[in-house]
């Protein structure tokens, strides 16, 4: 009885750095996006992974596995599967620091529009919360 308890803390363990691993992963994507990923949208990413819950000790760990994940990866589906399944604060939190990224050259490309389109329903978002989030970052950004 007693190993199943820690066999279930393990599993937690795992799902909970898959969960920042692949939530990551997509950030990463997006900031590759325009083809200019800088240091201003890494650390967006780190600042990001640390608010969701992933621990300081880990972060490094975390991003150099989901930047390997990212770069052996040809679709976002392998990113959301993941996330789609976790609570709505936890996507807005996501949503909110893909927008960050995405205007953090002050600026949003068609590429990057389509990108968070499709996103909006792979997460299974409502458009109008990803809408008021888009406009809240563009305009914190100007």
């Amino acid at each position: 009885m007693m190993f199943d308890f820690l066999k279930k803390k393990e599993k937690k363990a795992s799902n909970d750095d898959n969960k920042f691993i692949m939530s990551a992963a997509l950030l990463i994507h997006a900031a590759k996006i325009d083809q200019n990923f800088t240091e201003k949208e890494k650390t967006i990413i780190k600042k990001t992974l640390l608010e969701i819950g992933a621990k300081e000790q880990e972060l490094e760990n975390i991003y150099n596995e989901a930047e390997k994940i990212e770069n052996n990866s040809n679709q976002i589906l392998d990113f959301t599967r993941e996330i789609k399944n976790l609570d709505e604060e936890f996507k807005v939190k996501i949503t909110e620091s893909l927008w960050s990224i995405i205007y953090s050259d002050g600026l949003s490309d068609m590429y990057e529009d389509n990108f968070m389109r499709r996103l909006t329903g792979l997460l299974y978002l409502d458009k109008k919360i990803v809408g008021d989030i888009k406009e809240r970052i563009k305009n914190k950004n100007k």
